[in-house]
């Protein structure tokens, strides 16, 4: 069990560096071009400084600025943020709408953003910077740039995604194949210390069955039973519906209630042990994600 465990360390460790390598190096090629990209709140931003370079790889954002001024890119930019984003400034919007395409008219990204409070158009500086924008918002940049070109990004575009996805579905079954495991090794501890000898196949499902429970109160803070009661629509079992950190958890909760049930403590004090180790799994999982998201805001 100590040799599973520690596959199982050595796997969620090679996933969480295989994941900041993707964070750093994400980019897509477009006819020779590598366009960079990055995530937020669950939504891709693409590199307009990058598009622009297919046109001009030495005034980037001349052409970006360029693009600015045009009344239906402030419209679009304004209707977009209007729908996305509830601290956006609508009066300062239509400021910016009445005075697009006039000639003295110059609008850069940072006043956009400083101005009207958006989030669909980020300015990053240092060694990886320079413009971004929501997908949306950059494919009608691509689009600007050459139609032809922003067909090309959008491909590239969907196969990054689709490789991605295929990634995720791989460590999702990952992770259901170590819960498994981890389950036959802790039904093997039950065999072995709680289940009486010649017990019925009836009173072994008992014990099994309560011991499913114990994980799942401890973790999820209800029975199967329970779960079943409050989701009578949902198919399935409560642990169908766990998320990806509540799967890591609960496979690491099996071994260690494995451990527990072999040095002879009652259910009770088990519940509790185990209940204080989800907790603080969870919270640490959860914490290492809002990192993760407040460092690839600040990148």
């Amino acid at each position: 069990m100590g040799q599973n465990n520690g596959k199982q360390a050595e796997i969620e460790y090679r996933t969480r560096k295989r994941e900041k390598e993707m964070a750093k190096n994400r980019k897509i090629n477009v006819q020779g071009f590598d366009i960079a990209l990055y995530e937020s709140n669950k939504n891709d931003y693409i590199s307009l400084t990058d598009i622009a370079r297919y046109k001009d790889t030495e005034h980037t954002d001349d052409i970006i600025k360029n693009w600015l001024r045009n009344r239906n890119t402030v419209e679009l930019l304004g209707f977009w943020e209007i729908i996305n984003n509830p601290d956006f400034k609508p009066v300062e919007f239509d400021g910016f709408r009445k005075q697009a395409g006039l000639n003295s008219f110059v609008l850069t990204p940072k006043r956009w953003i400083e101005t009207t409070n958006a989030i669909g158009i980020v300015s990053k500086s240092g060694r990886n910077g320079g413009t971004f924008a929501h997908q949306d918002i950059a494919l009608e940049f691509a689009s600007w740039i050459s139609i032809e070109f922003k067909l090309y990004v959008i491909k590239e575009f969907q196969r990054l995604k689709e490789d991605e996805n295929s990634r995720l579905k791989l460590e999702w079954n990952l992770q259901r194949t170590l819960a498994k495991i981890n389950y036959h090794i802790h039904t093997d501890a039950i065999k072995e210390s709680l289940i009486p000898k010649e017990v019925s196949k009836k009173q072994a499902a008992l014990i099994y069955a309560d011991e499913a429970d114990l994980l799942n109160t401890a973790l999820f803070g209800l029975t199967a039973k329970e779960w079943r009661e409050r989701n009578p629509k949902l198919s399935g079992n409560i642990r169908d519906y766990a998320g990806l950190e509540q799967l890591v958890v609960l496979s690491n909760l099996e071994s260690i209630n494995a451990l527990l049930i072999k040095q002879g403590l009652p259910q009770s004090e088990r519940l509790i042990q185990l209940n204080k180790t989800a907790i603080a799994q969870m919270k640490t999982l959860v914490e290492n994600r809002a990192i993760k998201k407040l460092e690839s805001k600040n990148n």
